[in-house]
């Protein structure tokens, strides 16, 4: 090895050696995104389907909600496939799907949380938040579709009704059951709240 050739490579193994002795900058921790607000509309607590485990909507927070209420024998069944499809899509986004099983309708829904839960993900696969059956319409919905019902004007007509929230707690728009999941006026007003 030439005398030049040695000395540079001294110089580079010193520089090496010297940067991996300098101690390392501190890195500015990033920082976290304060837990969204919790809007008035979400301030409520329903049990899980599949075990009745009480949640907080509060969770969902800062996210785009679609609220529908589902029945296990209804022509609309069908639209569970959709809404878990729309789920996968956007859920990454921050849409969630929160499904409200009634028996409301043509008393489509008659099962036990358990039998629902089994339909619902061995028919359907649904993987979005599930809730224990419940009253959507008539003189005593739940505390969820009393404000829903409020801020629309609309109540359910029948199963897989549709209200798509925003991420500030604004209802701002409802769907009847006709409009399916892939509906593009529904995907246009998803894509739209997440957009905000």
């Amino acid at each position: 090895m030439s005398k030049t050739l040695a000395q540079l490579f001294a110089l580079t193994t010193l520089a090496a050696g010297a940067s991996l002795a300098m101690p390392a900058r501190a890195e500015t921790a990033p920082v976290a995104a304060a837990p969204a607000a919790c809007p008035a509309i979400l301030k409520q607590t329903f049990n899980r389907l599949q075990d009745e485990a009480p949640q907080n909507l509060c969770q969902y927070a800062g996210k785009v909600v679609l609220v529908v209420n589902t029945a296990s024998y209804c022509g609309f069944t069908n639209q569970y496939e959709g809404l878990e499809a729309l789920y996968a899509k956007y859920g990454s986004k921050g849409l969630v799907v929160l499904g409200f099983p009634s028996n409301d309708f043509g008393k489509q829904e008659p099962g036990n949380s358990k039998e629902i839960a089994d339909f619902c993900y061995n028919t359907y696969g649904v993987k979005f938040p599930m809730f224990s059956k419940s009253v959507v319409s008539g003189p005593n919905p739940n505390p969820l579709y009393v404000d829903l019902i409020k801020q629309t004007g609309k109540t359910p007509a029948w199963n897989f009704h549709k209200y798509l929230i925003d991420r500030h707690g604004k209802v701002v728009e409802s769907f009847p059951s006709k409009v399916t999941p892939d509906d593009k006026k529904l995907v246009g007003a998803v894509e739209k709240a997440l957009a905000m």
